[in-house]
């Protein structure tokens, strides 16, 4: 079995990707629950950010509000993820994972991916 090439380009925006998840169908509600709740299970701290499309590749991604310190509550956090959407329907949103242990990322997806045009 070999591996597909994606054909993913600069040149064409619909074609880019971004994380291992992104080139997976959408998550369902359901999916994204259980993700969440993985995040919480493992004492992450989540956090929300959001971008415009065109910027997406970069490092620099807005913070929606602060990281969900000591958040445990799957709905809050699905609850902000929509808040999130809501306020910025045209940017694309992702859910982090911080492991305060380690010092570094323990989960990143993008959850929410905007219209392109």
């Amino acid at each position: 079995m070999s591996i597909q090439d994606y054909p993913s380009r600069l040149s064409d925006p619909n074609s880019r990707r971004m994380g291992t998840f992104s080139y997976l169908p959408p998550m369902t509600p359901e999916q994204l629950r259980r993700q969440i709740e993985f995040i919480v299970a493992r004492g992450w701290t989540p956090a929300i950010e959001h971008s415009e499309p065109e910027h997406a590749n970069s490092n620099y991604w807005y913070m929606w509000k602060l990281p969900m310190f000591g958040e445990t509550d799957v709905d809050a956090v699905l609850a902000e993820v929509d808040a999130c959407r809501a306020d910025n329907p045209n940017h694309h949103v992702r859910l982090i994972g911080y492991d305060n242990v380690r010092q570094t990322q323990g989960a990143s997806m993008v959850v929410h991916q905007a219209p392109m045009d």
